[in-house]
């Protein structure tokens, strides 16, 4: 079948049905975001392959419609929430009742499993700012459910008093009840673990930034100024989110010597290139007289480059930054403010 139809060639994004506009986004989104399909169930991964084996060509026309509707409709939809019971009743729509049972049963996971590999997950502030509000003797259940390294972490970040009173409570604890057991995982199930992934999901223009951010300048420019005409506010929301390679120049001294020793020195020469005089400036003075001496003879020596190269060492240098930043290693202001933080 995509044999049959692989000389078509689609220039009108309104002949498209939705298995085929998501097919066309999926497509453009590469493999790199293949994640995306994670969350689709079985019969929409179908549909939307067979979708693609067929579309044939698409113009880039319709690739940028779509994806800026894509995005328009992202920002001007409302908030939804997500739950156990919402996903058990959507299920039961389009799914046999048996398979919807083994699913959610799949989902939640074994009593005393899936919640404290949850809960080991969760940030040790986050999870102790919880627990603070608890009964001692429910922290002290919780705590010796994770594993230990976990727990003292937690126990470091509460009050200390309370903390103590925590500790005191698991010594003299004694096997726990199964029926109290299963209170307290439902409890944190229904409240905090819900609430936590309600706040914790992520907006869809950082979605859409990151997106953008791995887009070459002259494809980024042509979206950005493509999506200002039909929705502003959304294009102002995605670059403030933005964190391009002219952002490293708002690194700290300590953070610019880590990133050195980091990223590979070909790809930083090729990368400053295209950077402003200060940027460049800031690099060099944070490295030895003769690194630098090296560094500027290889960009002199390098003569013209193609822009689109330039662009891919400028990106894979951020990523490197990025990756840093989530480990803890340098800290990253975000474009859209001096005092945002990007982890």
């Amino acid at each position: 079948m995509a044999r049959a139809n692989s000389n078509k060639n689609i220039v009108d994004p309104s002949r498209l049905n939705g298995a085929e506009k998501c097919a066309v986004i999926l497509l453009a989104l590469g493999e790199e975001h293949a994640g995306v399909w994670q969350s689709l169930d079985e019969e929409e991964i179908k549909e939307i392959s067979q979708a693609m084996a067929s579309l044939g060509n698409v113009s880039s026309g319709v690739v940028e419609d779509l994806l800026v509707e894509f995005v328009s409709g992202a920002t001007g939809t409302g908030a939804i929430m997500g739950s156990f019971e919402q996903t058990q009743k959507l299920l039961a729509s389009i799914m046999p009742a048996e398979k919807v049972d083994a699913l959610m049963e799949e989902i939640r996971g074994p009593a005393g499993r899936t919640m404290w590999d949850k809960l080991g997950n969760v940030n040790e502030a986050v999870l102790a700012n919880y627990l603070k509000n608890e009964y001692p003797q429910t922290v002290a259940v919780v705590l010796s459910k994770v594993k230990s390294e976990h727990a003292a972490r937690v126990l470091a970040a509460l009050p200390e008093d309370f903390a103590l009173e925590c500790v005191m409570r698991m010594l003299r604890m004694e096997p726990v009840q199964r029926e109290i057991l299963d209170k307290i995982e439902q409890t944190l199930r229904n409240e905090f673990m819900s609430n936590l992934a309600r706040t914790s999901k992520r907006d869809s223009h950082e979605m859409m930034a990151d997106i953008f951010n791995a887009f070459d300048r002259q494809t980024e420019t042509r979206f950005i100024t493509a999506l200002e005409e039909r929705n502003r506010e959304a294009a102002e929301r995605i670059r403030a989110l933005m964190f391009v390679f002219e952002d490293l120049s708002k690194l700290d001294p300590g953070g610019v010597q880590t990133l050195l020793r980091t990223v590979e020195k070909d790809q930083l020469a090729l990368g400053l290139k295209g950077a402003s005089d200060a940027l460049r400036e800031m690099f060099f003075s944070n490295m030895s007289e003769r690194a630098s001496k090296i560094m500027r003879e290889d960009m002199e020596t390098m003569g013209p480059v193609r822009l689109r190269d330039v662009d891919q060492a400028q990106m894979a240098i951020v990523q490197v930054a990025k990756d840093l930043a989530n480990k803890g290693e340098i800290m990253l202001a975000g474009s859209g403010s001096e005092d945002e933080l990007i982890y």
